[in-house]
C-alpha cells in the first residue's frame, strides 16, 4: 500500500493520517503541554521519566507518548496490553539493551490499555524501569488508583488528559478539511454545511478520533449526495445514527455520573439530578440499575423525614418493569424529582452504621432474660421472659423505664431524628419517651 510522507499509509483512516507529527501540531491538553507545564518541560528538557497517561478515548494519549519519545530522540516501542504478554515485554527489554549498546539513546516502552495487565504482568517490567533499561509510558482509560498496582504507581507520575473542547475539535476538523497532504484537502468539490460540522463536534463528545472518523464518513456521504460533494443538515441523522455519549458501564465515567446523580438528589437540586439521570440514560445505562440506586437514595438520604420517598421509588421501579423503555424511564425521573425536593435526613443511615459497628465490635452479648421467649416449662424455670412488661398493657402503650438492649449497653443511642419533615414529629416523640424512661429509672 502506498504511503504518505511520515510513513502513514494513504489508505489509513483519516484519524491516523492526521495524527500530529510534533508537539506544536498537538491540539488540547494545554494544562500538560502549555508553556512551563509538566510534559512540555519534560520533552523540551529531554529528561525522560516514567509516566501514566489517564484519560477518555480519543484524547491523544498514544500520540502524546509518541511525540514525547520523538522530542527526546528516544527509541519507541509500542505494545497493547490487550494482545501483549510478558514474552513481548522481554522482547522489548532485549531491544532496549541493543539500542543502549549501539549508542546513548533511551528507549520508551509504551503500553496502551495498561490496566488490562494483571499484577504479575505489571511487575514484569518494573526491574527494567528501575535500572534505566526502559522508560515506561502507560495509557489507560481506567482510574489508575484501582487499575494499577502500587509498585507501578510509585514509579510513574500520573497525568490526567481531559476530553477535547468544542473549539479544539473544530480546529482538528478544519485542519483535516484543508490539509492536502494527509487530510481531505485533495477533494476540492467537498462542501459540508456548518450544521454538519457542528453536529460532528457535538456527537464526538470530546473524542478527537470519533470526530475525524465522522468527518471521513461525512466526506463519503457527500460524494454520493445530490449535488455531489455537498452535505447539508438533512444528512445528520444518517451520519450520526444513534451516537451515544461517553459512557463506560463499569468504568470511571459510570461511577462519576452515578455519584453526581446521587449528590444532586442529596443536595436537593432536581434540575441537576434530572440532567445526570438522562446523561446516564443517553449513555446506555440500564434503567433497572438506576431504579435500584434511587431506592438506595430514598433510604439513605431521606429516610423517615419523608417515608413516602421509599414507596415512590419502589413504584417507579415497578412501573419501569411494566412499561419498559422509553416510557418507564419517566417514572424513574418522577421519583428522582420527588426525592430531590423531599426533606432530607440521614439519621437512619447513620444509626444503622453505628449499630452495625457495635454489633461487630462488642461480640455476642447475651439477650436479657426478660426479652427471651419462654415456650417451655424449663425456660420458664430458668426465668426466660421474667419481668417482661407487655407495652400494650401499659399507659399510652409505653412501658416507661423498660430496657431492651443488653445490660452492658443500657442507655446506648443510635437513632437521632433530625428537625426536618416527619422526623421533626418523631424527634419530639422520642424526646418525650426518653424523658419518661429516665424518670422511671430514677435518673
Amino acid at each position: 500500500m502506498p504511503e504518505r510522507p511520515g510513513g502513514v499509509a494513504s489508505g489509513a483512516p483519516l484519524a491516523e493520517r492526521m495524527r500530529p507529527r510534533s508537539l506544536d501540531e498537538y491540539v488540547g491538553q494545554e494544562h500538560l503541554l502549555g508553556v512551563g507545564r509538566p510534559l512540555r518541560r519534560m520533552a523540551e528538557g529531554q529528561s525522560l521519566h516514567s509516566i501514566i497517561l489517564w484519560g477518555p478515548p480519543g484524547t491523544g494519549k498514544t500520540t502524546l507518548a509518541r511525540l514525547v519519545a520523538a522530542t527526546c530522540e528516544a527509541e519507541f516501542i509500542a505494545l497493547s496490553a490487550v494482545m501483549a504478554g510478558v514474552k513481548d515485554v522481554r522482547a522489548a527489554v532485549a531491544q532496549a539493551r541493543q539500542v543502549r549498546e549501539h549508542g546513548d539513546r533511551a528507549t520508551v516502552l509504551f503500553l496502551d490499555e495498561v490496566h488490562r495487565f494483571n499484577k504479575a504482568q505489571q511487575d514484569a517490567f518494573l526491574p527494567y524501569v528501575e535500572d534505566g533499561t526502559l522508560t515506561f509510558i502507560g495509557a489507560t482509560t481506567e482510574n489508575p488508583s484501582f487499575a494499577l498496582n502500587n509498585a507501578l504507581l510509585s514509579r510513574a507520575r500520573t497525568h490526567v488528559l481531559k476530553p477535547l473542547g468544542d473549539d479544539a475539535l473544530r480546529v482538528l476538523l478544519d485542519r483535516a478539511l484543508v490539509d492536502g497532504e494527509r487530510g481531505l484537502g485533495t477533494e476540492p468539490a467537498l462542501s459540508l454545511d456548518e450544521a454538519v460540522l457542528t453536529g460532528i463536534v457535538s456527537a464526538a463528545d470530546g473524542d478527537a478520533r470519533r470526530a475525524l472518523s465522522l468527518l471521513e464518513i461525512a466526506a463519503e456521504l457527500a460524494m454520493v449526495a445530490e449535488p455531489p460533494g455537498r452535505l447539508t443538515a438533512e444528512a445528520l441523522p444518517q451520519l450520526l445514527g444513534a451516537s451515544l455519549r461517553r459512557f463506560d458501564r463499569q468504568g470511571e465515567a459510570f461511577y462519576d455520573q452515578i455519584s453526581a446523580l446521587h449528590k444532586s438528589v442529596r443536595g436537593s437540586d432536581p434540575d441537576a439530578a434530572l440532567y445526570w439521570l438522562y446523561r446516564m440514560f443517553d449513555g446506555g445505562c440500564d434503567p433497572r440499575y438506576l431504579a435500584r440506586r434511587v431506592l438506595r437514595m430514598a433510604s439513605e438520604d431521606i429516610g423517615n423525614a419523608d417515608p413516602r420517598a421509599l414507596r415512590i421509588a419502589l413504584d417507579a421501579a415497578e412501573v419501569y418493569e411494566r412499561l419498559g423503555s422509553p416510557e418507564g424511564e419517566l417514572a424513574i425521573a418522577q421519583a428522582v424529582v420527588f426525592l430531590a425536593c423531599a426533606a432530607k435526613s440521614n439519621a437512619v443511615y447513620a444509626a444503622a452504621n453505628a449499630a452495625m459497628a457495635d454489633a461487630r465490635a462488642l461480640g455476642s452479648l447475651e439477650v436479657p432474660l426478660a426479652l427471651r421467649n419462654a415456650p417451655t416449662r424449663l425456660m420458664k424455670q430458668l426465668d426466660y421472659g421474667k419481668g417482661y412488661r407487655y407495652a400494650h398493657d401499659e399507659p399510652d402503650g409505653f412501658a416507661a423505664g423498660a430496657s431492651y438492649l443488653p445490660e452492658e449497653m443500657t442507655g446506648r443511642r443510635y437513632y437521632e431524628p433530625l428537625d426536618r419533615g416527619l422526623e421533626k414529629q418523631i424527634r419530639e416523640k422520642l424526646i418525650d419517651l426518653r424523658r419518661r424512661n429516665e424518670q422511671a429509672r430514677g435518673r
